[in-house]
């Protein structure tokens, strides 16, 4: 079965285009692709410069929209930095009866996967009671500290626990489950998704160590699923310079290459690279890098980029 109607796979002119998506199909629409800082990230000129020049366009923190405009219904995956540059992204290909999510599903409490969620408070949108999907750790961590206690106790928000590896059944046939996978966890447990639209799946993890360090194959996992976001922090060892990157042990997108080669053409088709952090050459599409990734037959998530799914 295929899983998308269409595949919009062209880098978008303006930071926050998205392409049309089909009228009554759920699909997910990717908001960001950069890691928690974006792109270009505060005090790094030479990024700045590319942007006035022309040369490189803005790139939001990584976070997903999964619409039903059946049901007129969205969540959202990742509250970031972005997040209103994002909400606007979705405004313009979608609505909802419960404004401005039906829900929010966070990974962990790193900056940029929680940290938008202050746009929903008072001095903001003042929002009531939207839903926020959160592991054990993450929910206490939003209840005990602040600015975000604050949100729970003005009920901006309502928090909905989550457990590892347990299924919620969402409305128009779509389910989503979190599973835990191994991070640095200092304030939370982390999370990827696994998102479920009648018998087709997504799986997102922007945020893993070595895939060592994980007591699943996630070669297995690439088979097993449709669609595979990925974090692809890094592309190479020595890319920060003088720090120890053993220190910070996501998946180069070399390792993650090298791991996948075995794959089928089919299966290597499936994986979509994300979570870039502001130094990995990936996020320039012009680079050699990029086109390294693409030649061997794997992806790169873009910004505003549409997955359609069958019914």
């Amino acid at each position: 079965m295929a899983l998308f109607l269409f595949l919009f796979l062209i880098g978008c002119e303006k930071a926050n285009e998205v392409e049309n998506p089909a009228p009554d199909s759920p699909f997910l629409v990717i908001l960001g692709t950069a890691q928690d800082a974006g792109y270009p990230q505060a005090g790094y000129q030479d990024e700045w410069k590319a942007i006035d020049l022309g040369q490189r366009k803005p790139l939001y923190t990584v976070a997903l929209g999964l619409v039903d405009p059946k049901n007129n219904i969205r969540y959202l995956f990742e509250a970031t930095p972005d997040f209103k540059e994002q909400l606007q992204m979705l405004d313009e290909v979608s609505t909802t009866d419960n404004y401005p999510f039906d829900g929010i599903f966070l990974t962990h409490a790193h900056i940029g996967h929680y940290a938008g969620l202050m746009h929903l408070g008072k001095e903001v949108m003042g929002t009531s009671s939207v839903p926020v999907f959160a592991m054990p750790k993450m929910k206490t961590f939003l209840e005990e500290n602040g600015p975000w206690s604050q949100l729970v106790k003005l009920n901006n928000i309502s928090l909905k626990p989550t457990q590892d590896s347990t299924l919620l059944e969402l409305s128009g046939g779509i389910s989503v489950m979190p599973f835990t996978v191994p991070h640095r966890d200092e304030y939370s447990e982390t999370v990827g998704y696994k998102i479920q639209v009648q018998n087709q799946s997504v799986v997102f993890i922007p945020d893993i160590d070595k895939w060592n360090k994980w007591d699943v194959d996630i070669r297995e996992v690439v088979k097993a699923n449709d669609l595979i976001l990925i974090d692809a922090s890094f592309y190479q060892d020595g890319e920060l310079k003088g720090r120890d990157m053993s220190l910070i042990p996501h998946p180069f997108t070399k390792e993650s290459m090298e791991l996948f080669k075995d794959l089928s053409e089919a299966d290597k088709t499936k994986v979509y690279f994300i979570h870039a952090n502001h130094t990995n050459p990936i996020l320039d599409i012009n680079s050699a890098e990029y086109e390294e990734v693409i030649k061997v037959g794997f992806h790169i998530a873009e910004q505003g980029q549409i997955f359609s799914f069958d019914q």
